[in-house]
């Protein structure tokens, strides 16, 4: 699956409506979330789910309610799932999803399903048996390291040969953080080591979220906005909605070619 240009993740797994209240984070507000920012011009969706008292939950059936309550009102949206850990799921337990609800489309960080190299054989399976299932594979790369290490695995088979997906995290999940384009340089840099250049995203944090964005749209990346990863503009104001951050996004994309 080629990615889309714009991706919004509204919820992620740590925020609350203590952080913004317009963070959606039942089934009906991240479903309504969706198709306004589809109308706003994201192409996909990075979903989580919550559980009854608001936290992050990897719950096989509420994913299913909520892909297909996504795909029924906001048609030709693309849907992407989160098997993020959060520290509370096991690799077993983020695979078991996978395999019990077949979702078209995931996001996998490599250092969560491969925390040591004595997992590699297991998740070499999954990845193989996700690509004979047509399920994509988003990799999750914090660092340039992660990044060598997923090139590494492709060379050595345990991952299917060809273009892989990824999304490349500038920063870190903190209060504090800001990330800057600086911060992508590293990973452009150690993409090197992939034998074909891989299908590539970007996601930001802080006030520096819309520069960065930018930065990856002018170097033919893709990009993902929304509150999971910064409430705010770029001159420092917070947005009213996840939307208002997609048009603006949108309106950077708009003015720039794809492959610029």
């Amino acid at each position: 699956m080629e990615l889309p240009r714009i991706m919004v993740a509204p919820t992620g797994a740590r925020r609350t409506k203590a952080d913004h209240p317009a963070l959606p984070m039942t089934l009906r507000e991240i479903v309504d979330c969706a198709r306004a920012c589809r109308a706003a011009g994201a192409d996909a969706i990075h979903a989580h789910i919550r559980d009854d008292r608001g936290e992050h939950s990897l719950d096989i059936r509420r994913y299913g309610e909520l892909v297909e309550a996504l795909n029924r009102e906001a048609p030709g949206m693309t849907v992407q799932i989160s098997t993020e850990a959060v520290g509370r799921y096991s690799p077993p337990e983020q695979m078991a999803l996978v395999r019990t609800l077949r979702p078209p489309f995931v996001s996998v960080a490599l250092r969560e399903l491969i925390p040591g190299d004595d997992g590699a054989g297991t998740a070499g399976a999954f990845y193989r048996w996700c690509a004979q299932e047509h399920i994509s594979v988003q990799h999750i790369l914090y660092d340039a390291a992660d990044v060598m290490r997923l090139a590494s695995l492709q060379e050595a088979k345990l991952l299917p040969a060809g273009k892989l997906s990824v999304i490349y995290v500038l920063g870190r999940y903190s209060v504090t953080q800001e990330s800057t384009p600086d911060d992508l340089v590293p990973f452009m840099e150690a993409a090197e080591a992939f034998a074909q250049v891989p299908d590539w995203m970007v996601c930001a944090f802080g006030r520096g979220e819309t520069a960065c964005l930018e930065a990856a749209l002018r170097r033919s990346g893709k990009v993902r906005v929304g509150f999971e990863n910064s409430l705010w503009h770029s001159d420092g104001s917070v947005a009213v909605s996840n939307t208002e951050r997609v048009a603006a996004i949108r309106t950077i994309a708009d003015r720039l070619p794809p492959g610029e």
